[in-house]
């Protein structure tokens, strides 16, 4: 494969993931106009995501609704959740946006390298050998174990699994 190619493929793989990212927090109901870049992301996270978006990718996503995963993805308690949920509250700020958007992007990417929603959330919720046994779903806790959850992902597309 040529490196052209291989750089439109990862774009096309990246423009995929983030418009079904989009789509979890109600795409462009909730965003205005969904971001068609990464710069695009990026303006919108340093802006804030709107928090009825958040609410949208609770009611969109089961595993977000799981006990003791809300926090742990999000990192903002559940109580800051419910005032926001309960106020219509602005936008989030800057550093919860970038976690809860990169948690969306995760799960894109698994969707659409594992063929559907309900596989990728079940990968998310298994023991990866790649991982050292680790839950996917744990490392995205931090940034470094996002990176490594993603680079897995990157290898499962070119069909090196370990």
């Amino acid at each position: 494969m040529s490196q052209a190619f291989q750089a439109n493929l990862a774009e096309q793989l990246n423009l995929g993931a983030r418009q079904l990212a989009a789509g979890m927090f109600g795409g462009k109901r909730m965003l205005g106009r969904p971001p068609r870049t990464d710069m695009d992301a990026h303006d919108l996270i340093e802006r804030g995501l709107p928090a009825d978006a958040l609410v949208h990718l609770v009611e969109e996503v089961a595993l977000l609704r799981q006990p003791g995963r809300f926090e742990a993805l999000t990192g903002i308690s559940l109580r800051t959740y419910q005032r926001k949920r309960a106020e219509s509250a602005g936008p989030l700020d800057p550093v919860t946006s970038g976690r809860v958007w990169k948690f969306a992007e995760v799960l894109a990417r698994a969707t659409t390298t594992l063929g559907s929603r309900a596989e990728a959330e079940a990968w998310l919720q298994r023991p990866a050998l790649a991982l050292q046994n680790r839950v996917p779903l744990d490392m995205l806790s931090t940034p470094k174990g996002t990176e490594m959850v993603e680079a897995l992902l990157g290898r499962i597309e070119h069909g090196v699994y370990t």
